[in-house]
Parts: C-alpha cells; sequence; structure tokens
C-alpha cells in the first residue's frame, strides 16, 4: 500500500490498482478516526485479473479490503457498515458463508444492492466503513481471516 497525506487528519491509502489513477480516487481514506474503504472488486492487483467465480471474487474482495483496513490500522473487527453490491441478486447467497467468516461475530450495519458494475467480468463490490481503534482499547483484536 501506497500513503498519502493531505493533512493531520485526512490519509489516503493506494493500492497500487490503475483504476485509482485512471479514475482518481483512493483504495480508503482515513480521516480522523474513521476509515472509509472504497468498493472494492475481486481484482488481484498485483496480476489485474479476476476470477469468473462470484465467491473466489468475494474472498479477493475481502483480501484486498482486509490489506487496507490493516494498513489504516484496524482489522474487520472495526468494520461499522458494510455495502454489498452485485449485478445478480442470486449470486449474493454463494458469498454468504465468505461474508460470514468476516463480519459474522461482527455484526456491521449492512446493505445490499442490485445494481450495475463498471465491468462485466465483476461480479461483487464491497464497501466498508470502520473506526479506529482507541489507544483505551486494549490490545488489538484479531484479524477475521477472509479466505480459509
Amino acid at each position: 500500500m501506497i500513503h498519502r497525506s493531505d493533512g493531520p487528519r485526512r490519509r489516503a491509502i493506494l493500492s497500487g490498482s490503475e483504476f485509482e489513477e485512471r479514475i482518481g480516487y483512493a483504495r480508503a481514506v482515513v480521516d480522523g478516526d474513521r476509515v472509509h474503504v472504497s468498493g472494492t472488486t475481486g481484482f488481484d492487483y498485483a496480476t489485474m485479473t479476476i476470477s469468473d467465480d462470484v465467491v473466489e471474487q468475494a474472498e479477493q474482495c475481502l483480501r484486498n479490503i482486509g490489506a487496507a483496513l490493516a494498513e489504516a490500522g484496524c482489522t474487520f473487527a472495526d468494520v461499522v457498515r458494510v455495502r454489498y453490491l452485485l449485478p445478480d441478486r442470486a449470486d449474493f447467497e454463494p458469498c454468504w458463508p465468505v461474508l460470514r467468516r468476516c463480519f459474522g461475530e461482527v455484526r456491521p450495519a449492512a446493505t445490499m444492492m442490485v445494481c450495475g458494475l463498471a465491468d462485466p467480468r465483476m461480479r461483487i463490490e464491497i464497501e466498508v466503513d470502520a473506526r479506529l481503534p482507541a489507544a483505551s482499547d486494549g490490545p488489538p483484536r484479531p484479524v477475521s481471516s477472509a479466505s480459509g
């Protein structure tokens, strides 16, 4: 991840995705104690490839999100809001076990929307908002696994 600071309370986190540069956005923005992770698809940014399988895409989405959260200083345990965007509502239920691994104990507020995505290969996009843990919150919470 790459950092860009826009002042003492705002910091952009870049994943290196070509989309960030071409469109003009950051994978995540830390603003005070809030972390806003952009809609994240199942692209493996190292290879710029994407699986045809929606469950594999969901797993990769969560790996990408987990990396951004870690770079921001938090984990899935700090997520307070999640949005799922899918072109085909039938693709959502097969993803539930993968999503439950990251969010089952956290129970963030959640919304699922059926909508078109930027690329027809994309079958799911996930966006999250998190709160940075305060120093008084105790030791870091374990990171939920996005795979396995």
